[in-house]
């Protein structure tokens, strides 16, 4: 039997075949989030899995295989739906990590 992280890594490079081959965006196909910054006031996450933690200077929202951490300062949160979070206030910095 195949470790685990192995066959997670075959079927990314597969999905990432199918989304050119379709032409399909690649962020729907490989499980990724899409961020959207307006200036430095609001923060639209599509394609997300849920908010971790939520303070008016921190939010961390699970995303893909990975963590988005957004850091700013009175953030609200505008909308939540099942694919997509719009966050306004004072947006200083946006992360990334897996």
């Amino acid at each position: 039997m195949m470790p685990r992280s192995g066959s997670q890594g075959a079927g990314r490079r597969w999905r990432n075949r199918l989304a050119s081959a379709l032409e399909l965006p690649r962020d729907l196909v490989v499980d990724l989030p899409k961020v959207t910054v307006v200036g430095y006031l609001q923060v639209t996450v599509e394609n997300h899995r849920g908010i971790i933690e939520f303070t008016p200077e921190r939010v961390r929202i699970a995303a893909g295989e990975g963590l988005l951490e957004i850091r700013g300062q009175g953030l609200t949160l505008r909308c939540i739906l099942l694919d997509e979070i719009i966050l306004d206030g004072r947006i200083e910095a946006v992360t990334f990590s897996s």
